[in-house]
């Protein structure tokens, strides 16, 4: 696999916040365009698994995004991806996941959480620090950060919120009486709120007018935010990569060399990593589109659909009979494998929302229901029945579940399951996923192997 080169060493920052919803990633996109506008070479990551704010720092920057996970990714991966995530970049702002040091029970710098990212890496953290309905009080959170894992160092927060004039200044007593730096106070201002849906912001390709949204946000970052104070706030490393075949890290071979993947609104939900590493070793990725109706390309050798939205498009794909036939007809010769929504559509029917159900390509013996809504999530530790497109029976994988469609068909047998899996403490969930013939499916997204 090509080396990932960083032609100079970049320093890292990561913006995290004490909890979910406190406005990372709008103030992690103002910085980034800002940042951009000013002519830096900067560069955007996420911490923890998460298929949608990479798109966004990357219509921010026009630089490609990667996630960097302490529990799905090995050091030699993580590096890896740390590595390339700063390729020829002067700063990598990586945005965290939920609280700072939010993870799963596990060795320290292995938890998953934000904080494992900046302590592996030396760089210092910016809190972004959600005020509304608080003031003084708000500096005793931040001391807490600060306090809590002795690894980090806080460099400052950056005040989200604002409801005015005074409310800064109350809330800036209690930073100041307790030393910690105000980088910045954006103002509460609902028009500049990215739109969301059920698994988490609207796709950065879906995003009316993406552009003038995320300079109007970097107009916000100018004007209350001091922007060189972040730059230098920004310390310790990104790891340089050593050329070579083992240098990608711990990943697992593409499941083909020239290997057909769907990409439209449905379907998007990859992590950029894996598509680099199967270029790496050598795959061609060839996109087509369900939605527009097209077959997977006759002149792959393998098929791949990600996860993404068919849900909210089960009307759309159970119509396109040239993708179901075509898919139908690759599977009898060549490797498909499905991820999530992907998986879904493998399967034999999806009901919608309004409880309608749709027939799918029928693969799979599973049918699925987004009406009958419950959440799934967290990682998992899953171990190959069968051999397949994901390799060989008893390989070891761990990735990450997050949806909200239910399977309505019994539990696979060891027959035809894909993978006996656990969650992330080792506690069994038995088996998930589906084999038939070529094709394969579970609603498991592959991060790396285990």
């Amino acid at each position: 696999m090509e080396a990932f080169v960083t032609a100079r060493p970049a320093s890292g920052l990561l913006l995290a916040a004490a909890r979910s919803g406190s406005g990372k990633t709008t103030v992690t996109l103002a910085l980034l365009r800002a940042l951009r506008r000013r002519g830096l070479a900067v560069a955007g990551a996420k911490c923890g698994p998460d298929y949608i704010d990479p798109a966004f720092h990357a219509a921010a920057t026009g630089r490609p995004s990667y996630n960097l996970d302490s529990f799905a990714m090995d050091g030699a991966l993580l590096d890896a991806v740390a590595g390339r995530a700063g390729d020829e970049a002067d700063l990598l702002l990586a945005e965290g996941s939920m609280g700072l040091f939010d993870g799963v029970v596990a060795e320290e710098g292995r938890s998953g959480a934000n904080a494992d990212i900046a302590a592996r890496y030396g760089w210092p953290v910016v809190l972004v620090l959600d005020v509304s309905g608080a003031a003084q009080s708000a500096a005793a959170t931040a001391l807490g950060v600060r306090a809590y894992d002795p690894r980090l160092t806080l460099a400052g927060v950056i005040l989200n919120k604002v409801a005015s004039p005074r409310h800064r200044r109350l809330v800036e007593v209690g930073l100041t009486r307790i030393g910690i730096p105000v980088l910045g106070a954006v103002p509460r201002e609902a028009a500049l709120v990215l739109p969301e849906r059920h698994l988490g912001l609207i796709q950065a390709g879906e995003t009316a007018d993406l552009e003038s949204r995320l300079d109007r946000l970097a107009d916000l970052a100018e004007a209350s935010i001091d922007l060189d104070a972040v730059v230098a706030a920004a310390g310790g490393r990104v790891p340089a990569r050593e050329s070579g075949h083992s240098s990608i890290g711990h990943l697992p071979p593409p499941p083909g060399q020239r290997l057909a993947v769907a990409r439209d609104a449905a379907f998007s939900f990859v992590y950029p990593h894996l598509e680099t590493g199967w270029r790496a070793a050598g795959a061609e990725i060839v996109p087509f589109s369900p939605l527009a109706d097209e077959a997977p390309p006759s002149d792959c050798d393998a098929c791949w659909l990600p996860g993404g939205y068919p849900e909210l498009h089960a009307g759309r794909i159970a119509a396109a009979s040239r993708f179901l036939d075509g898919v139908r007809a690759f599977a009898e010769t060549r490797a498909v494998h499905g991820e999530c929504g992907g998986y879904m559509v493998l399967g034999e029917s999806l009901e919608d929302e309004e409880g309608t159900t749709h027939r799918m390509a029928g693969l799979l013996p599973v049918a699925t229901s987004y009406a009958r809504r419950r959440l799934h999530l967290g990682y998992r530790i899953a171990t190959l029945v069968g051999a397949g497109s994901l390799g060989a029976a008893g390989q070891g994988l761990v990735g990450h579940e997050f949806h909200y469609a239910s399977e309505i068909t019994p539990p696979p047998g060891p027959d035809e399951a894909l993978a006996e899996v656990t969650d992330a403490e080792g506690r069994p969930l038995g088996l998930a996923g589906h084999r038939r013939g070529r094709v394969s499916g579970s609603f498991f997204h592959l991060v790396g192997l285990r």
